[in-house]
């Protein structure tokens, strides 16, 4: 699709969400439940639409609370349950709905003081830990809901549900809680139990967020490291949750922190747009983070996140915006070098859509590579059972163990992911683009690039059903296929989509979860032209099988 030539440029007015209008439609449209996108869906990270598209409502919020708390129920969960929200205009009245819910069936809320954002992964860490001494019972059991559609546009909302072991919900458990939504809004919401919003929050326990998931960060990042070499940090939380975080953490911790943009605006009007022109906070988007490029030169690393904070960027003096792959393949290196108390058997996960270099630090390591679909959740098992080290997804999500080997989050972590930038700095005397230049010089310098093309919902469902025997490839820009997958290595799960493998490119196919389009995702260790002539045989090989539906 073509960059807008308003990337990277100012928010104009235009441009801004009508905050006022987007809650009037949250609380009085109802959605139109013969229009499937207008229906409760969970992709890859819970429900997402738009009150103003009909997608997320109260009605939707209610409905899917109600079968949260079915779901818990009959699951024997009956703990608490965490509840934490962004900074998007509807996560604050969709927390106001939930908890007349969660309240009527007799759950105990865990929420943040005034109204506080609360990032995904504190989340996560918050369930871990309460979760930690009772497993061996299974009583008394936590559970979460974080309200955010995560870096997507200022009128988006999302609502997305963890279960006990503090990572995503999978399929099985999300089709259930998805399928009960819906008959509830099939039946114009009978059967929904509610109270009064007053009621509710006065039910609510008030949780100390912040103290506890700062104070337990030198249990996973040298902190001590970081302010001892005076590593000069700057940091733009891109108007989202992790803005009170950032300043507690500089604080507590004593660093050289400059929080650059402390600005909370439901409208995103501070941002400069992305890609396509629109207000979207990605970190890892070169045109979303266009003023924290400019500020580069005034520090030793400059980070972000996206809205729930469970994406990192990460920009150095040299290099300017590290491509994701660039870190997550810097900080592989670095982890796996300098955590000598992890096992030596752990391993690295990777989406099948991350980088190969990844591949190549891993096999110099002597690690192991463990490839799964895109999707956090598929990291989940390995990180609380030690086998894995890192888990790492090319969109800028990412989490590790502790220092001591533990699991620290089964959510993707961009705060963690932003102070090893910091800490890799401080250790090793150069910032991750220094660091990353090196690792091309040992593997070679792959280029990697992502397009996205319109397609249909009906495309959408054959290209996830794809199989390598019906895209019918041999060979890939010049070079015999090694390998066709629809499956990935690492845990046999089908991918919704294919990969197609050559000994020094590929590329892989798959629909988004969100939008009307499917994504290629292709690398080349051969260079830029390279890389352009395996996006275009990927393309038309798509295209090709799309027809023939």
């Amino acid at each position: 699709m073509p960059i807008s030539p308003r990337a990277g440029q100012p928010a104009a007015a235009e441009d801004l969400v009508d905050v006022d209008a987007l809650l009037t439609a949250y609380h009085d449209r109802h959605p139109d439940l013969a229009d499937p996108a207008q229906r409760v869906s969970f992709g890859t990270s819970g429900h997402r639409g738009s009150a103003l598209r009909g997608s997320f409502n109260a009605d939707h919020i209610l409905a899917t609370t109600q079968a949260i708390c079915e779901y818990r129920a009959s699951t024997g969960v009956d703990g608490p349950l965490f509840l934490g929200i962004d900074t998007h205009a509807l996560s604050a009245p969709a927390l106001a709905t939930a908890l007349r819910v969660l309240v009527a069936h007799g759950v105990a809320v865990r929420i943040a003081p005034d109204g506080e954002a609360t990032p995904t992964p504190v989340i996560s860490h918050a369930i871990l830990g309460h979760n930690r001494e009772r497993a061996a019972s299974g009583r008394g059991l936590a559970d979460g809901i974080v309200i955010t559609p995560s870096h997507n546009p200022p009128a988006d909302g999302g609502f997305k549900y963890n279960p006990t072991h503090g990572g995503p919900a999978d399929t099985s458990v999300t089709k259930v809680i998805q399928d009960r939504a819906n008959a509830l809004l099939d039946a114009g919401l009978v059967g929904v139990s509610q109270v009064l919003y007053s009621d509710a929050r006065a039910a609510a326990v008030v949780h100390d967020y912040v103290g506890a998931y700062v104070e337990d960060l030198a249990d996973i990042i040298d902190l001590d490291a970081i302010r001892s070499a005076g590593v000069r940090i700057g940091v733009d939380p891109l108007g989202g949750a992790s803005l009170v975080y950032w300043q507690a953490i500089a604080e507590r911790y004593k660093l050289d922190l400059n929080v650059v943009n402390t600005t909370v605006d439901p409208t995103f009007a501070f941002m400069t747009t992305d890609w396509d022109g629109k207000i979207r906070m990605d970190p890892s988007s070169p045109y979303a983070m266009a003023s924290l490029l400019r500020l580069a030169g005034s520090f030793d690393v400059a980070l972000a996140n996206d809205a729930d904070a469970d994406r990192h960027g990460v920009v150095t003096p040299g290099v300017g915006l590290l491509n994701p792959n660039h870190f997550l393949s810097v900080a592989i290196d670095y982890l796996f070098g300098h955590r000598v108390d992890w096992p030596a058997g752990t391993a690295i996960g990777k989406t099948l859509v991350s980088s190969s270099m990844i591949d190549r630090v891993g096999a110099g390591l002597g690690r192991g590579i463990v490839e799964v679909p895109v999707g956090f959740k598929w990291f989940v098992d390995g990180l609380i059972g030690g086998t894995l080290g890192f888990g790492g997804e090319e969109s800028a999500g990412a989490s590790f163990l502790r220092r001591g080997g533990g699991v620290w989050t089964t959510d993707k972590d961009g705060l963690i992911a932003c102070l090893l930038a910091a800490e890799i700095t401080a250790v090793t005397g150069r910032d991750p683009g220094r660091a990353y230049a090196e690792l091309t010089e040992r593997y070679g310098a792959p280029a990697y690039r992502r397009v996205d093309a319109p397609a249909t919902p009906a495309q959408k469902k054959v290209l996830a059903a794809l199989t390598p025997e019906s895209l019918g490839a041999s060979r890939l820009a010049g070079a015999p296929v090694t390998a066709a997958l629809s499956h990935a290595p690492g845990n046999g799960a089908a991918i919704g989509g294919v990969k197609v493998v050559t000994d020094d490119a590929w590329f892989a196919a798959r629909p988004s979860g969100t939008e009307d389009v499917y994504k290629i995702y292709a690398e080349s260790f051969r260079g830029a032209d390279h890389l352009d002539t395996v996006l275009a045989e990927a393309q038309t090989l798509v295209d090709a099988a799309l027809t023939r539906g």
